[in-house]
Formats: structure tokens, C-alpha cells, sequence
């Protein structure tokens, strides 16, 4: 692609543990950020279907409004693949935008039980391109999400560029992004919860150091967004007035120069434009998985091979043939 291209950050609340509400909400902004010209269209991190904001309120030693929560959060979560993903592949391909969109997701492949931080990406052609699981969640998250294998750390090559990315403090692994960039990423998105300083200055850092355009997309999530039913809003969240998260979402060039937000304490989507020859000039200085990687000096190992939990193995008699079916 020669001609300049538009990349779109989204800062949107859930519908807090309403599955269904929170995809017909979703399916919305990816059309309005396509009619408004986008190519690509980043969401927050656990957009579908809300992010477990509980954690960081309610002592780990309460175990039984922690595995209320968890069911809700279990009955509002998706597999991949499944029909939540099925329709907003569809309506990318309506829109002819790609899409990344951070889900909470159901380890399908296995007990169905656990859940997963999962960064789920979407073609223009209305496709599932694929999916990345993150890695460790942080502090009180590893009370509701699992730890991932880095199977899944893709670079996905579109027309426009090369895009990747990673969730939240995810961004803060310096090898996670190597990787990412010793595979050719241009664009780098980065859904989370983090928000203010020194996130900002991370996204910054990050844009700089990888050459690469930056996308952090966040929830403004205001404490009015909690169902009043639900028990943990009144316990613990008593004293807790206004904006849980504000957002911040924001847009940053490869020079590390904000080019579209912060924005702060509402809803809305950010727009910045991309010229194709910023994806390479400013690698002319520094290119981290080309000149400035020094290889014969430094280098990084990625285990991606999938561990299963479960490998089945058919064993026979000595001395017999297997069956053949």
C-alpha cells in the first residue's frame, strides 16, 4: 500500500458481564470506525466482556464472592472458535477493517473452565486471522486469568503493514516485544488497563524503541458501569466515587510523539493518519531487529511449540502391528 492509511484506538466501556450487549457493542464501533476510514480498529484489553476490576478490591482470601464473580465472568466469556468471534469477523469483513479486540476467552480445548486474557485479531476479508494468549497476568489478575505459552506470539502481514501486539504489562517484557520485532512488526497495539504516567511514557518508549506506529486503547470505565446487583459494587466499592479507569487511550508515531489523545474520562475513538514511508525512514537511525540488533553478540530464543495438557499415545504388544482404521 502506497497511499497514506487510517489506524483507529477505541475507548469504550463493556456492558459489564453482559456478553451479548457488549458484542452488539462492539459490532457498532467497528462501523463507525470503518465509515470513518479506518484500516485498523484497536479495542481495550477484555473488551468482551468486562475486565475483572474486582481483583484489585476484594482480599484473595474471600473465596466465595471471588468464585461468584468468576462463574459471571466464566458466562460472559468466549471460545474461540465460537459464534461471538464468527460475528465480529463478519462485520469486519462488512467493514473491511482489521480488528483487535481483547476478549476474556474460555479454554475451549480443555476443562472449558479456565479463563484466558486473549487478544483476538480479525482480517478485513471477515476472517479470524488469530489470537494471542497473554503471557502472565499481573498481580491480583492471576486470581481469574491463566498463564499462557508463547505459541501465539504472531506478526500478522496486511496490506497496509505489519501488526502485533501485546496486553497491557505484557509491554513491559523487553524480550516479548524483541521477539515481536525480530518478526517484522510495524504497528504495534497494545490494549490495557493501565492508564496515566508512566503508561504514557511506556507507550512512548515503546513507539521509539521498536520504530513502530503504537496503538493503547483503554476502558473509560466509570463505577456507574457495575450493575447495581451485583453485591461486590456496595461491599467494596463503597468508598470508590467516579471513574475507575479514565481511559488515556492514545496514538504515538515512531518518533515517540503522541499523535492523537490522551483521552481522558470519556468515550470516543481516536483517528491518526500513517504515511507507509514512516513504517521505514525513521529505522534508518535505529532498527532494533536489523543494524542495531548486533546478532553476533546478543541473541533470543523463543520456545512456540504448543504444550498441551494432555497427549494421548496408543501403545501396543510387542511384537503386533497397530491397527488400521
Amino acid at each position: 500500500m502506497k497511499q497514506p492509511f487510517t489506524i483507529a484506538a477505541v475507548q469504550a466501556a463493556s456492558v459489564f458481564l453482559d456478553k451479548d450487549a457488549t458484542i452488539a457493542k462492539a459490532c457498532r464501533l467497528i462501523e463507525k470506525a470503518g465509515k470513518g476510514g479506518a484500516s485498523l480498529v484497536v479495542f481495550p484489553e477484555a473488551f468482551v466482556s468486562g475486565y475483572p476490576v474486582w481483583v484489585w478490591f476484594i482480599p484473595p482470601g474471600q473465596t466465595h464472592p471471588l468464585r461468584k464473580l468468576y462463574t459471571l465472568l466464566h458466562d460472559s466469556s468466549v471460545a474461540i472458535p465460537g459464534p461471538e468471534a464468527n460475528l465480529l469477523a463478519e462485520v469486519a469483513g462488512d467493514y473491511g477493517v482489521t480488528v483487535a479486540i481483547g476478549v476474556n476467552e474460555r479454554n475451549s480445548e480443555s476443562s472449558d473452565s479456565t479463563l484466558f486474557n486473549t487478544l483476538l485479531y480479525f482480517g478485513p476479508d471477515g476472517k479470524v486471522l488469530g489470537k494471542h494468549r497473554k503471557l502472565i497476568p499481573t498481580g491480583g489478575e492471576r486470581l481469574v486469568w491463566g498463564q499462557a505459552s508463547g505459541s501465539d506470539l504472531e506478526v500478522f502481514d496486511l496490506p497496509f503493514g505489519r501488526v502485533s501486539g501485546l496486553l497491557c504489562w505484557e509491554n513491559y517484557m523487553p524480550l516479548a516485544r524483541h521477539a515481536l520485532a525480530m518478526r517484522g512488526e510495524q504497528i504495534h497495539v497494545a490494549p490495557t488497563w493501565d492508564r496515566g504516567e508512566p503508561w504514557i511514557s511506556s507507550m512512548r518508549h515503546v513507539a521509539k524503541e521498536g520504530r513502530c506506529f503504537v496503538v493503547g486503547a483503554c476502558q473509560a470505565f466509570h463505577k456507574d458501569d457495575i450493575p447495581d446487583d451485583l453485591e461486590f459494587k456496595s461491599k467494596y466499592l463503597a468508598d470508590v466515587e467516579g471513574w475507575l479507569n479514565p481511559g488515556l487511550s492514545l496514538i504515538v508515531d515512531p518518533d515517540g510523539k503522541i499523535v492523537a489523545g490522551p483521552l481522558d474520562g470519556e468515550e470516543g475513538i481516536l483517528y491518526a493518519e500513517v504515511h507507509p514511508d514512516q513504517l521505514i525512514g525513521p529505522r534508518w537511525q535505529l532498527d532494533t531487529a536489523g543494524h542495531y540488533s548486533r546478532p553476533d553478540i546478543f541473541e533470543l530464543s523463543v520456545r512456540r511449540e504448543p504444550r498441551p495438557g494432555l497427549v494421548e499415545e496408543l501403545h501396543t504388544p510387542e511384537g503386533e502391528e497397530p491397527e488400521s482404521g
